[in-house]
């Protein structure tokens, strides 16, 4: 609406894009073109744009690096513990509330074909993996785990230290010389 509003967009024009389909509706405020070729990280550009605090994260980070070939029919979004009931109706949402010792670390600005979108690095997604390899499934983290070491930018340092850094690096260890 923002945007909108400064190109000299009057609401009644909105409200006949909106009746006449030339745009629609995501959420108040949110508004995208009915038939402009996104790419297809227009649902996570979306997403972040609904919520400035929202992280894209786990699953769909892992899906977005192409770690996993898992590709999950919800997009999952960390924000932080205390912020209110987050809900769009489209795109579908995982949301995760994490506390600020593990929202904070690791985030990053990705820039795709439809916008930027708010992201975990790959060592962080990693992290998160296995923080819920028993929700999601052990076999995610570790297909993931694998594709990341084999990747030509893999930082083992960076890992190791971000795993210290949330007290996993011991429980991790194992499966990291597990899948080198």
């Amino acid at each position: 609406m923002k945007e909108l509003r400064e190109a000299g967009i009057q609401t009644r024009e909105i409200a006949e894009a909106i009746e006449t389909k030339i745009i629609e509706k995501i959420k108040p405020g949110l508004y995208k073109l009915k038939d402009y070729p996104f790419d297809e990280n227009e649902s996570l550009v979306s997403v972040c744009k609904a919520k400035s605090s929202a992280v894209i994260c786990l699953l769909s980070a892992a899906a977005f690096y192409e770690l996993t070939t898992y590709n999950p029919k919800e997009i999952f979004v960390a924000v932080p513990h205390n912020t209110d009931k987050f809900r769009l109706a489209y795109p579908p949402l995982n949301v995760y509330y994490f506390i600020d010792k593990y929202y904070q670390h690791g985030i990053i600005v990705q820039d795709t074909k439809s916008g930027e979108i708010k992201i975990y690095n790959k060592e962080k997604t990693i992290i998160d993996l296995f923080r819920y390899k028993d929700k999601l499934g052990e076999d995610v983290f570790l297909e993931s785990l694998k594709n990341y070491l084999r990747s030509k930018e893999r930082k083992i340092t960076k890992l190791s230290d971000m795993a210290g850094k949330f007290d996993l690096y011991k429980k991790m260890e194992p499966y990291i010389k597990g899948a080198m």
